[in-house]
């Protein structure tokens, strides 16, 4: 187990029958950074079960946490989902992915485009002072189903805008747009649609995306990266990876998977 660190389960907190959330404690030399994953998992005899899972604290708190799925026949979330205080799990000690603002080039506003889970990373890169250093306006849109499952917002709305040390950046800066399909809420529809019929933009006062200007991150279902993904192409953005800087990345390893 030499690649991996043990850590301990410190809180588990279930948003609904399908989505859940849990905090561990953080080996003193686990260094990552924003918006990247990690390899979690549990010991399952003989070898270790683990799957790629979003840092969603920000690397510089002292924990780590993590937002999951419920598969009820899912190898490993079938037994994540029954995580309780003080059980251990692993935690690989190399973090990786493409969704760092160090893979894309300078612009004026980002966009943080997650389904579901997918929103995981981003809470960490709304946490990054950094993220507020190199852009105006950081555009927070997050879609699901039904309302219950837009986990976070509270503290996304609430708590971040009082933090000590990001609340001004986040009161300023920050433009949350969650955004539901099956239920009656303020904001309705796929983020794509909203996109591409321009509402979104009219909701939240800023110009349609340009590539000359915007930067995109995407994290999510398989059907959204795809359609995300050439809608911007079509407006001539160009995708970053860890080799080379561009106007957007997308995460391909997602836990969801």
């Amino acid at each position: 187990m030499a690649n991996f660190n043990q850590e301990s389960v410190l809180n588990v907190h279930h948003w609904t029958d399908n989505l859940f959330s849990f905090t561990t404690t953080r080996d003193p030399s686990f260094r990552f950074r924003n918006g990247e994953f990690v390899m979690i998992g549990l010991e399952t005899g003989d070898r270790p079960l683990m799957r790629a899972y979003s840092v969603a604290s920000a690397n510089y708190e002292p924990n780590l946490e993590f937002f999951s799925i419920k598969v009820p026949d899912g190898p490993l979330t079938s037994r994540l989902q029954h995580l309780k205080e003080g059980d251990q799990i692993i935690v690989g000690r190399k973090s990786t992915g493409t969704l760092v603002i160090d893979n894309l080039t300078n612009g004026r506003n980002l966009y943080l485009i997650g389904t579901g889970t997918g929103l995981a990373p981003f809470l960490s890169v709304i946490k990054d002072p950094a993220t507020y250093g190199r852009f105006e306006k950081i555009v927070l849109l997050h879609g699901c189903r039904r309302v219950v499952e837009l986990a976070y917002g509270e503290m996304i709305t609430e708590k971040l805008p009082q933090d000590e040390l990001i609340g001004e950046l986040i009161r300023e800066q920050l433009i949350y747009y969650p955004t539901v399909t099956r239920d009656p809420f303020r904001n309705r529809g796929r983020i794509t649609s909203l996109i591409t019929s321009g509402k979104l933009f009219s909701d939240i006062s800023l110009p349609n995306l340009d590539a000359a200007k915007d930067r995109v991150m995407i994290c999510g279902s398989p059907a959204l990266l795809a359609d995300t993904k050439s809608i911007l192409i079509e407006k001539g953005f160009e995708e970053g990876n860890h080799g080379q800087a561009a106007d957007f990345v997308v995460e391909k390893a997602f836990a969801e998977r």
